[in-house]
């Protein structure tokens, strides 16, 4: 067969020249397309920008079907408020990686560019925080180091309780949640990072509570002292795994410390991460 496409090139007897030997843009669109389908996103992008043909196939709905998450049409109802027939199926991707904010702009979500796979993020303004507006123990401060460009802070308290729940479809899975935490608060001081320190205190006599519950009957309860002051740390709270995706899922998660005997201060609050389990070793540190 070698032989043959190469001699497709050569001249003929009479002094004619034969057609000129098959390109990529010669493969039908529908076989192109049936390829593609085998490739990550991004990959899929790359052969995209080869020519028409490789182009035209690249926007063939089954391939990025296969790529979307099983829970897709719910999340383009809720998340993007729009008919998931009356959108091509790249563009549905291409949007859903985009971090899209819902519920009153407290949450995020996004879908992995290379997997397809959903993370979400809870602001801390979603969060049911005991003693959030008495402004001696909490406050909200703006920062550029949160998605949300708003974290929770704690000057002191003595209890410490914060609670949170979110219910969703979603695509079958493991998934992990962690609450992002910083002991400081951070600023600029002439173009730098700085962290002050002052006021943490308390968060080294006695560890703190993280608390995991799911509607299908997942436990998980961790304990740990916060640590690393001057930096963001994703504290794992527990995994859960979803097998019926039809059924919407409620997650109920808290982080407490209610020893009384100790007043505690100094912590930033960004956000809860849920993301999936396969991802855990990219956030968790302790």
């Amino acid at each position: 067969m070698g032989a043959f496409f190469s001699g497709l090139g050569a001249e003929s007897n009479d002094g004619g020249s034969l057609p000129s030997k098959p390109s990529l843009g010669d493969l039908p669109e529908n076989c192109i397309s049936s390829i593609l389908m085998y490739l990550d996103p991004p990959e899929i992008c790359k052969l995209a920008r080869l020519n028409r043909a490789f182009r035209c196939a690249s926007w063939a709905d089954f391939v990025w079907e296969s790529k979307l998450p099983s829970n897709y049409k719910f999340l383009v109802r809720k998340i993007l408020h729009e008919s998931p027939e009356n959108l091509a199926k790249k563009e549905i991707y291409a949007r859903l990686c985009r971090p899209s904010r819902f519920d009153n702009d407290t949450k995020d979500v996004w879908l992995d560019k290379r997997s397809g796979k959903v993370s979400i993020s809870i602001s801390s303004k979603a969060l049911r925080i005991t003693g959030i507006d008495d402004r001696r123990y909490w406050n909200y401060i703006p920062t550029e180091e949160s998605r949300f460009q708003t974290v929770a802070y704690l000057h002191q308290i003595w209890w410490v309780e914060i609670l949170g729940e979110l219910e969703l479809e979603f695509p079958p899975g493991a998934y992990s949640l962690f609450f992002r935490l910083q002991l400081g608060k951070a600023s600029k001081r002439f173009g730098r990072r700085v962290c002050n320190l002052d006021q943490v205190h308390g968060w080294d006599i006695k560890p703190v509570r993280f608390k995991l519950s799911v509607s299908n009957g997942q436990p998980a309860i961790s304990e740990c002292y916060l640590c690393d002051p001057g930096n963001w740390v994703h504290y794992h709270v527990g995994d859960f795994v979803i097998e019926n995706q039809s059924i919407p899922t409620k997650i109920k998660f808290s982080m407490i410390q209610i020893d009384c005997t100790h007043i505690k201060g100094g912590l930033c609050v960004d956000s809860v991460l849920i993301c999936p389990s396969e991802f855990r070793e990219r956030y968790k540190k302790v």
